[in-house]
């Protein structure tokens, strides 16, 4: 019997700050940090190529009070080095578990990671290495959702994954209306028309503008990152 082989060769994890905190108000909270380092290891293992880009909230959120009234482009700069933070705990995780991460920034702090260099980040991904993209775009006034879609689109991802705490796009927030059903697909143009805000639109417009489809799905299911690569109905999938 031979075993499945992967639907996607490569992929852009989007994972959110908020994501590390568990249940922590903010903060990296281990115990979640590696159960998901745990689900990126099993789909690498399979063979899939992996990067990910980082968001920086469960850090940015803990100094946020302070901000208020703050320049936005000095606040966002704040906000990308957390983002670097963010990106050394998760590769450290993943070094400890066994993957080869390498974090690669979009501004330069050389004696802490290395830049990024487009080449160098898909020659790590050819040779199995988890590539942690950190610092979002390098700009302000743009977002990790941004970022997300523009590396995706840089490394030839075929699928950006858009890591969230619900399992999919709903009609209605699942919370608030019982009667709320989650779409299995819908197409980027429906999803703007229903203003669904699934990533801020310069990121949605990146993706829809590079036929870069977006799965929306919950990284705090277990398992469900490896449904996802296996092509299995799983999450919410944004196509053309």
């Amino acid at each position: 019997m031979t075993k499945a082989k992967p639907a996607h060769k490569r992929i852009l994890l989007k994972l959110s700050g908020e994501a590390l905190m568990g249940d922590d108000a903010f903060g990296i909270n281990r115990a979640t940090i590696e159960r998901i380092v745990g689900e990126i290891a099993e789909v690498t293992h399979m063979g899939v190529q992996v990067a990910v880009v980082i968001g920086g909230g469960n850090i940015f959120r803990g100094v946020a009070g302070g901000s208020v009234g703050m320049d936005r482009a000095t606040a966002d700069y704040m906000g990308m080095l957390a983002t670097v933070m963010n990106a050394l705990a998760l590769a450290d995780a993943m070094n400890k578990n066994g993957l080869t991460a390498r974090v690669m920034s979009a501004i330069a702090i050389e004696q802490v990671v290395e830049p990024y260099v487009r080449p160098k980040a898909l020659q790590y991904l050819e040779e199995g290495k988890v590539v942690v993209f950190a610092a979002g775009t390098g700009n302000p006034f743009f977002t990790t959702d941004t970022a997300a879609a523009l590396r995706g689109a840089e490394i030839g991802a075929e699928l950006v994954l858009k890591a969230t705490k619900v399992d999919g796009v709903y009609t209605a927030d699942p919370h608030k209306d019982p009667t709320a059903t989650r779409y299995a697909h819908i197409t980027f143009d429906e999803a703007m028309s229903r203003n669904l805000g699934i990533m801020d639109a310069t990121a949605f417009a990146l993706c829809r503008d590079q036929k870069l489809p977006i799965k929306v799905f919950s990284i705090f299911k277990p398992g469900a990152l490896k449904t996802v690569v296996m092509g299995g109905d799983e999450g919410t999938l944004v196509h053309v």
